[in-house]
């Protein structure tokens, strides 16, 4: 472990920030043996402690020294995800039941008011709910929404972007999840607006739309169900229409997603690579951007965990110290992830036939 720590500067119960404190023996053969899996087991069981994890994980992926691990539970994983459709129509609301229903109450203290559950656009702000509305605002002014078209929200959420398009730009909107408890929140948020909200899967939909979006959904997708999303929103889009995709991406094709992650956070989720994407639209759409703010997203896990930190006391009667070791872990590893640029963030602009003229795309 200090041979892996040492490229990072990272030391073993030394005083900096980013230092780890090891109060049980057991961590260094069960990080060594499980690779993240066992790191973040032995860190939500109290058995080492890192005072600024995200500075931690932005070290540790800066030079690559995950990659000097190779576990077996990776190697298992890498052999079912080939194999196995992980997310397969049968298991497509595992994700809404193991993460999504969590708790609202959870999001609710979390997220900025709209409850808007993905990166956020932080040029020019310091504020979390202003970074989330110029992410919206950016969304939809790329996708040219005008009054009166109908849209399609793939992964709804909360219900705070489909209430955005609706009161802001004059649309109807059909939005869609596979979180019953999302879908009760969303539904109050919509209430009086042109907004349908669905608890369905993706692979059900067969309506005609000018407009389709999907922001933080695609990460559960699969690469075995690329091609069948793409597919759908072609199906589903009319001749002169646009689609947008906002999505974490891989800097390398894979087929399945960090076990930790996997385990306690987001069941079945697989992070796309650019060839994965670009291979499995080819022929239907034309690319019109492709906009990266990688950075923003590190910037949004810290705000999302500063709010949690602040707010644990109203939280902790309902949850225990071991599921906000595991939330701290989940948020700061991330953050750490996407600053190092171990992950990216992409927005992704698509036409069915190619804008005409040159286009302007927003900023």
């Amino acid at each position: 472990m200090e041979r892996i720590f040492e490229p990072a500067d990272i030391s073993i119960n030394g005083n900096r920030g980013w230092d780890i404190k090891v109060h049980h023996p057991s961590v260094f053969r069960r990080t060594i043996t499980e690779g993240n899996l066992g790191l973040g087991e032995s860190y939500m069981d109290g058995w080492w402690d890192c005072d600024d994890l995200e500075e931690f994980f932005f070290r540790i992926l800066s030079v690559k020294a995950d990659e000097k691990i190779a576990p077996p539970v990776h190697i298992i994983g890498k052999w079912i995800g080939k194999t196995v459709n992980l997310q397969h129509p049968s298991r497509a609301f595992t994700v809404g039941e193991k993460h999504y229903n969590t708790g609202n109450d959870l999001f609710e203290i979390m997220l900025d008011k709209r409850m808007i559950y993905s990166c956020g656009y932080w040029k020019e702000t310091n504020s979390l709910d202003e970074a989330q509305e110029n992410k919206l605002r950016l969304v939809f002014d790329k996708l040219q929404l005008q009054p009166g078209m109908k849209i399609l929200d793939i992964g709804c959420g909360w219900g705070g972007a489909a209430r955005f398009a609706a009161e802001h730009y004059g649309v109807a909107v059909t939005a869609i999840t596979v979180s019953t408890e999302q879908a009760k929140i969303a539904r109050q948020q919509c209430a009086g607006l042109p907004v349908t909200i669905e608890v369905t899967d993706y692979r059900n939909l067969r309506d005609s739309f000018d407009r389709i979006y999907s922001i933080g959904m695609f990460e559960h997708v699969g690469h075995k169900n690329y091609r069948n999303y793409f597919d759908m929103v072609s199906n589903c889009l009319k001749p002169d229409g646009l689609t947008l995709l906002h999505t974490i991406g891989s800097n390398q094709p894979c087929t399945n997603g960090d076990p930790w992650s996997c385990k306690y956070i987001f069941p079945n989720s697989m992070l796309p690579s650019a060839s994965q994407i670009t291979k499995n639209y080819e022929e239907l759409f034309t690319l019109e951007d492709w906009h990266v703010f990688t950075y923003d997203y590190s910037l949004t896990l810290k705000a999302w965990y500063k709010k949690f930190e602040k707010q644990w006391p109203e939280l902790q009667s309902r949850y225990s110290e071991t599921f906000r070791r595991m939330w701290r872990y989940y948020l700061l590893s991330f953050s750490g992830s996407f600053r190092a640029r171990s992950i990216q963030l992409w927005q992704i602009l698509l036409s069915k036939n190619g804008l005409p003229g040159r286009p302007c795309i927003p900023r």
